[in-house]
């Protein structure tokens, strides 16, 4: 059996070198059968290991998927001007689509259009699914069968989240501009529209979904009454 401070080097070089988050099992499948720590040595292993980085340039974090070590959350944009990389920015209907399917999961599109007002565009929803922070969770027992949406352990990932719980609390009267800051998320500029472009259809200025992707074009179509001046915790809650 090895000893305890040779485990606890391995599992830290284990997590600095995954590239995705390691659970337990995983951590655990790493040694040989006979000297495989018990699961409650490995937690006190990871807690300890978190205790060591707190206050530090990096963390370990445990999330859906595992554990991992991250960067801290405040030095990002420093750290981003080392790379010349900008920040990823999401359009405000893209997020207003994604926090009614997180919070009210598992919902159709019918139940989105009807909480926003307007059509879904078919490009956000590729869009999330792409990403893999949606997917499809079956179907509604009701006539057409449409499909259920809900939220996967890669949106959880993301967004650096646990679980589902730890979302942001949706208080009456909450913008979506202060839920996206909690989760360290970037909505796009308002964009000033001439009388030229101006048209009666209501729109949601579409940003790219990452800053190498192509922007998403979405052309809401209303529905029944304009709710875009509600916050959204009243039309998610």
């Amino acid at each position: 059996m090895k000893n305890k401070t040779e485990i606890s080097n391995t599992v830290e070089a284990a997590l600095f070198s995954a590239e995705e988050p390691l659970s337990i099992k995983d951590l655990r499948g790493m040694f040989k059968p006979d000297d495989a720590p018990a699961a409650d040595e490995l937690n006190a292993i990871l807690d300890q290991l978190a205790s060591d980085y707190h206050g530090r340039g990096i963390e370990l974090v445990s999330i859906a998927n595992g554990y991992r070590f991250q960067t801290q959350v405040k030095y990002a944009s420093t750290l981003r001007r080392l790379r010349e990389l900008r920040p990823p920015r999401y359009s405000r209907a893209l997020l207003e689509t994604l926090a009614i399917i997180a919070y009210r999961q598992p919902v159709t599109r019918g139940d989105i259009e009807e909480v926003r007002g307007v059509a879904v565009s078919t490009d956000i929803m590729r869009a999330l699914l792409e990403r893999g922070w949606v997917r499809q969770m079956g179907e509604r027992e009701v006539p057409g069968r449409p499909a259920l949406y809900g939220t996967t352990t890669d949106f959880l990932e993301y967004f650096n989240l646990a679980s589902i719980q730890q979302l942001p609390e949706l208080a009456d009267q909450r913008d979506l501009a202060e839920i996206a800051k909690d989760l360290n998320i970037l909505l796009p500029e308002p964009r000033q529209i001439s009388s030229e472009e101006a048209e009666p259809a209501v729109r949601d200025s579409e940003e790219s979904i990452d800053s190498d992707e192509n922007p998403v074009a979405d052309v809401d179509r209303p529905i029944d009454s304009d709710t875009s001046t509600q916050p959204v915790a009243d039309r998610i809650g």
